[in-house]
């Protein structure tokens, strides 16, 4: 049995804040941040910043620092850049800042897109970590792979009702040492 929701548990609202890396979309074009922002306002969460940089490392970078610095930011989730071509830099940005890598979301994520896309998955560089105490998630900049990511991984994981486990019970020890 893969997991369940365990209603006697509390449901507890996750701040996340949404980057779309992007040298071309807007914020009235941006499908993939529309497809998540939807999916975490309708499972009860809450967008509590959403921003647009453009694919530059140090830029991106930087939007995660502070982000990783606000207290209000559980959880970062960014869309696109993701690839293999020279101006994808998504995955090295958030490298740059993780205290914690979290291999198997991406392997994860490769494994559940396979179904849809067969082997194209291996160009997605989709990857998770945490830094200060705050989940950094980085997906593929389609709408689909955005769907995918959330549906069938992060609406699960960042809902404390998920049982065997879940990334929220875990946020009061991430900054353990």
């Amino acid at each position: 049995m893969p997991g369940r929701i365990d209603d006697s548990r509390p449901f507890i609202a996750v701040n996340i804040a949404l980057l779309t890396v992007s040298d071309t979309r807007t914020a009235a074009d941006d499908k993939s941040g529309d497809t998540l922002a939807e999916r975490i306002a309708a499972a009860g969460h809450a967008v509590r910043d959403r921003r647009i940089v453009k694919d530059d490392q140090a830029a991106i970078e930087a939007q995660l620092r502070a982000w990783i610095a606000d207290p209000e930011i559980d959880t970062v989730i960014a869309t696109g850049g993701t690839g293999v071509t020279g101006r994808d830099v998504t995955p090295e940005a958030f490298h740059a800042v993780y205290e914690k890598h979290i291999p198997g979301f991406g392997e994860l994520f490769r494994w559940l897109s396979y179904d849809k896309i067969g082997t194209s998955t291996i160009q997605s560089r989709a990857t998770a970590g945490v830094a200060g105490g705050t989940y950094l998630f980085a997906l593929p900049g389609s709408p689909s792979a955005c769907r995918d990511a959330w549906d069938l991984i992060l609406k699960d994981q960042l809902d404390n009702r998920f049982r065997p486990c879940n990334f929220v019970e875990l946020m009061p020890r991430l900054l353990e040492r």
